[in-house]
């Protein structure tokens, strides 16, 4: 009895891993997402991300970002880096400025796994806002416009979540439009 017991229990593990492996992620830079890699994983695979990367690369966030979280990132891609003024991303990537990226980059990161579902009801019990706190302390904005999840940073810029729940082993990526900025 013991026997079939530990198979049944096998066969079902093997059918909860299975359905967790086959969930469908978004695509994302041209690449799948798999929800059994971390953030870091992921993002090194997406086309749409080799600027994101290099400066989680520069700003020595690796390691944090491939720990246990969980982490929500809200990625900005390689589009919304270069809507920032010339001379901006060579600028934080050299050495002497690691703290100052640091903290933008940690500004798109909130403790926690929070799915575009959970930020839809907190806007909605938030009468159209909810405040979140990023890693690096500061408040994002969240609401809805025109049907989609947009983020207002403490500047006042505006970053629309592109593709939503891209889920990671370790959290979700929220992908957006524009780089936010503490």
């Amino acid at each position: 009895m013991r026997n079939r017991d530990s198979v049944v229990s096998l066969v079902l593990f093997a059918v909860v891993l299975s359905g967790f492996s086959l969930a469908q992620n978004p695509m994302v830079g041209g690449h799948d997402m798999s929800p059994l890699k971390n953030i870091v994983q992921n993002a090194v695979s997406s086309d749409d991300h080799t600027t994101l990367v290099a400066a989680v690369k520069a700003a020595g966030l690796v390691d944090t970002l491939e720990g246990a979280g969980p982490f929500t990132v809200f990625a900005p891609t390689n589009e919304a880096f270069a809507k920032l003024p010339a001379g901006t991303v060579d600028t934080l990537l050299k050495p002497e400025n690691k703290d100052q990226l640091t903290k933008v980059l940690t500004y798109h990161v909130v403790a926690g796994r929070v799915t575009s579902n959970d930020l839809s009801k907190m806007i909605k019990e938030g009468n159209g806002t909810a405040q979140l706190t990023t890693v690096e302390g500061g408040k994002l904005e969240a609401m809805m416009q025109g049907g989609k999840i947009v983020l207002k940073d403490e500047k006042g810029g505006i970053a629309t979540v592109t593709i939503a729940n891209v889920m990671q082993s370790n959290g979700v990526i929220h992908v957006i439009d524009s780089v936010l900025l503490p």
